[in-house]
This record gives C-alpha cells, sequence and structure tokens, in this order.
C-alpha cells in the first residue's frame, strides 16, 4: 500500500535505487541478462504498475472476501479440486470486484507522471508517456500538443469510468432480475 501514499517521486526514487545500474535488482538484471532497466520503456512499465498496484490489491481482497468461503468449501467437501473451485466459483463471484480494479489500476497507471520521470525520465518515442508529454509540450509553450494530449487521457479516463458504471448498473440489473424470478 505504501506506493498509494507516498509520492509518486519518491516512489520513482525507490525504483531508481532498486533498478539503477549499483541497485540491488539492477546489478543482477546487468550482470545476469545484460539488461539495463533505467531510462527504457522497461522502466515506465515498472513505474507504473508499482503505483498502481495497490488499487488492484485493494479491490481484489475486497472482491474475494465479499462472498461466503461456505461456497468453496462445500464444493471442495464434495470432491471438486482447488483450482476448479477456484475457476468455477471463486473467480466468478469475485470477478466484478476484480473488473473495477483493472479498470481503477488502469486509470492511475495511465496518469503516472512522477514515478515514470525519475525511472525512465523523459526520451521522445522511449519513454515519453501521455503526462510526461502533457507537461513537457506546456514547458517548450507548445500549447496545442498539450490540449491534444488533454483531450486524449481524458477522453480515455472518462470512457473507462462510463464503461464501469454502465457495466456495473447492467449487472445489478441482471442480478436483480434473477432474484426477482419466481
Amino acid at each position: 500500500m505504501l506506493p498509494l501514499v507516498l509520492p509518486p517521486t519518491v516512489v520513482g526514487f525507490g525504483l531508481l535505487y532498486l533498478f539503477g545500474k549499483n541497485g540491488l535488482i539492477g546489478k543482477l538484471l546487468l550482470e545476469v541478462f545484460d539488461v539495463q532497466v533505467v531510462f527504457t520503456w522497461y522502466a515506465v512499465i515498472i513505474a507504473a504498475v508499482v503505483v498502481s498496484f495497490p488499487l488492484m490489491y485493494q479491490s481484489a481482497s475486497a472482491a474475494f472476501q465479499q462472498y461466503d468461503p461456505n461456497v468453496e468449501n462445500a464444493a471442495l467437501t464434495m470432491g471438486a479440486s482447488p483450482f476448479k473451485v477456484f475457476m468455477t466459483i471463486s473467480f466468478p463471484l469475485a470477478w466484478p470486484g476484480l473488473l473495477s480494479g483493472l479498470v481503477l489500476t488502469f486509470a492511475r497507471a495511465l496518469g503516472e507522471f512522477g514515478a515514470t520521470l525519475m525511472i525512465a525520465g523523459y526520451i521522445p518515442n522511449v519513454t515519453d508517456t501521455i503526462p510526461l508529454a502533457i507537461y513537457f509540450a506546456v514547458e517548450s509553450g507548445n500549447m496545442e500538443m498539450a490540449t491534444f494530449w488533454v483531450v486524449i487521457i481524458i477522453s480515455l479516463g472518462f470512457s473507462a469510468m462510463l464503461w464501469l458504471n454502465w457495466w456495473s448498473k447492467r449487472n445489478m440489473l441482471k442480478y436483480t432480475e434473477q432474484r426477482n424470478r419466481p
């Protein structure tokens, strides 16, 4: 949960410390696989995942705690394997919460700025993200480009939230109709 409450630049500093050439993970990756993470598109992905992961974790945790575990226990006592119980009972029951978590995680990762700038920098066509493109377009005085990216990111975020609300209401309506059937 720490990446959710720390400033993104602090998270980025921690990632830089871990994945830099002399960092614990960075040194190992460089020596064993000859891979440098800092200032690559890998760094962009790592920053987005680390900063947004707590939202997915919280959503998944809540989703798997919302239903009665006796349903799983009944299936296990009837001879179903743990994998089958997970795939046929646990996952379908938790799916709405998991999907909400995925959408929120996507939206958070889409807007990541601080940690990305710390570990990936801003290398056009390599490590640029929409938030970084907006920042550097404004900094260079290119307001048309900044406005373009602002409209794109608002559209993506709004579409994701709109779709999630539509999907949630549709599923709630289906659930209500099923409960009210004689």
